[in-house]
């Protein structure tokens, strides 16, 4: 699972390494969980008897490989980005402008976290329709979950950014870009 990206010379890169297969791991099962969910629900529906949970479970786990996915993402640097306008930048303003995004980038996650933690509270008395005994809550917690998770990732760039030197190469900058 792990493709090998290196994290080498950077902040912390023991630690991303064991984050990236950590967040590979959490995909993988919920990608693994989430197939036999659904091929559950084909086979139980095509013997006449469907599972009432099937379809929001189904979303659920769509919902939550989403969210995990994006923090996993962040960590291989996955995101979209243009690196071929920021290619054509002055050295020093590359560095400047992946900065100036590397904050931008995390001041939104950091919303998206408050946000969705400040709405845990409020779903706490709901409950799924099909799984009566689970919280709306529990389901909604991969929103800030996910947002510290990336949070994470992203403040480690970060970081390796301020770090660089004025000079880094133009790919190494880049790709810090979302």
């Amino acid at each position: 699972m792990h493709d090998g990206t290196n994290h080498q010379g950077g902040t912390g890169a023991v630690f991303m390494a064991r984050y990236e297969l950590a967040l590979e791991w959490l995909v993988l099962i919920l990608m693994v969980v989430l197939a036999l969910e659904v091929t559950a629900g084909i086979v139980f529906r095509a013997v006449g008897s469907p599972l009432v949970w099937y379809d929001e479970m189904a979303s659920v786990l769509l919902a939550w490989l989403t969210f995990y996915g994006s923090a996993l993402a962040s960590v291989k640097r996955g995101h979209i980005g243009c690196p071929e306008v920021i290619d054509q930048l002055a050295p020093a303003l590359k560095r400047r402008i992946s900065i100036a995004s590397q904050v931008l980038v995390m001041a939104f996650f950091a919303l998206l976290g408050w946000v969705g933690a400040s709405i845990l509270p409020i779903l706490s008395d709901e409950k799924l329709v099909s799984v009566p005994w689970l919280s709306a809550a529990v389901i909604q917690s991969v929103i800030p979950i996910s947002a510290v998770l990336i949070l994470i990732a992203e403040g480690v760039h970060l970081l390796n950014l301020l770090r660089s030197s004025p000079t880094a190469t133009a790919s190494s900058l880049a790709d810090g870009l979302h």
